[in-house]
């Protein structure tokens, strides 16, 4: 037998290996054993799952095969459909793409999951009312919910634009927010560049499509274009960032929690994606998606771009904001948010968990929505219904 065939047979069997042990570094065993402990605190990305269906779609598992991962996921889907529980089919289908619907089988669960949370959706009141923008020869599509005396021609409302992150999506933004609307204020939630239905792959610049969204949003009679604010979380805090200061006098106030800002897009950091832990699984895959690189070498020369120091956007004035995050962060490191808060001449609120991890969360006592009703939601509630000083 000659060396290039035997190497090539070496390499073919050394594929399911390789994929059995990827997750982060974790076995599936692992995996299973980390999706579990998460699904029973009802931690992200597992929030709303029930434990029994976790437990049943990782039974099924035999490897780590993405299809195989949508399909097991996907059936249990199946089952909440048929019985017209559109929000737990939405949950569990979005689980079955996650992180990124980066596979056929990832894919479909990913239409599936936007099929049951629209259906989830016509209960809605105030309504979710589909925003499609036109974006150089495709859209941008947002779901937008102003408060029904607003919308019904009365006062205009406030407005916040809430971003979703690297493998949140908009859908779970018009969840979150829904106390706000409660409280008066119009809610557009739209996915960051390189998620979701985003229209371009994430890279410097393509902050022009969340800016495309919000100058449609402030045609509307029904929306103060003196009272909008901005929110992001981690990807979607990098997007915020920037609105802060490129929007800066159509902004009343930010939230940026847990922004990558500068050392998040080091060559280091990127390189040492898959073996971050607090990550669930497959950041290097997810992250390679978004912003459309094929290889690792072609994503460190991509984020190395993205840095709002090499940008020029820290020493930019920025609208009024608030800084999240956790000094235990092992996705941003708190240096990027030090970095943020100490730059520029803009005093900037901030909220830091001293033994939080990303987004400020910790395992106890600062899950996220506790973060999001104790902080995110008073700061942004004050900043938009109070008159300002």
């Amino acid at each position: 037998m000659n060396r290039t065939l035997v190497f090539a047979l070496l390499m073919l069997f050394a594929v399911p290996a390789a994929r059995s042990e990827d997750a982060q570094g974790r076995t599936l065993d692992e995996l299973k054993a980390e999706t579990i402990a998460r699904a029973d605190r009802n931690a992200y990305p597992l929030i709303g799952l029930k434990p029994a269906d976790v437990r049943e779609a990782l039974g099924r598992l035999k490897t780590l095969d993405r299809d195989e991962w949508a399909a097991s996921w996907s059936a249990i889907g199946d089952r909440y459909m048929k019985d017209k529980d559109f929000h737990q089919a939405w949950l569990v289908y979005s689980f079955a793409r996650w992180p990124v619907p980066n596979s056929p089988g990832k894919q479909r669960a990913y239409e599936k999951a936007l099929e049951a949370w629209l259906a989830h959706a016509r209960k809605f009141d105030p309504p979710v009312e589909l925003l499609k923008v036109p974006f150089e020869g495709k859209e941008v599509v947002g779901y937008l919910r102003i408060p029904r005396v607003s919308a019904g021609g009365g006062k205009p409302a406030p407005l916040v634009v809430a971003i979703a992150g690297l493998d949140s999506r908009k859908e779970e933004m018009v969840e979150r927010f829904a106390p706000l609307v409660a409280r008066g204020m119009g809610v557009l939630a739209l996915d960051s560049p390189g998620t979701g239905q985003s229209p371009v792959k994430a890279a410097p610049g393509a902050e022009r499509t969340l800016v495309a969204a919000l100058d449609a949003a402030l045609k509307r009679r029904d929306v103060d274009p003196q009272r909008v604010a901005v929110y992001g979380g981690s990807f979607g805090g990098y997007w915020a960032t920037i609105l802060a200061a490129t929007e800066k006098p159509r902004l009343r106030a930010v939230v940026a929690q847990s922004p990558p800002i500068h050392e998040t897009y080091s060559a280091e950091h990127t390189r040492a994606l898959p073996s971050n832990r607090e990550y669930l699984f497959d950041y290097l895959p997810a992250s390679l998606f978004t912003y459309g690189a094929k290889t690792l070498d072609e994503l460190v020369a991509t984020r190395e771009q993205m840095s709002l120091k090499t940008r020029g956007v820290l020493a930019k004035p920025m609208a009024p904001m608030l800084v999240i995050g956790g000094r235990l962060d092992t996705q941003v490191p708190i240096a990027d948010i030090e970095l943020l808060l100490l730059s520029g001449e803009t005093p900037k609120d901030a909220w830091i968990h001293p033994g939080g991890g990303h987004m400020g969360r910790d395992r106890k006592d600062w899950p996220d929505p506790v973060i999001f009703r104790r902080v995110t939601a008073p700061w942004l509630a004050r900043s938009l219904l109070e008159n300002p000083e």
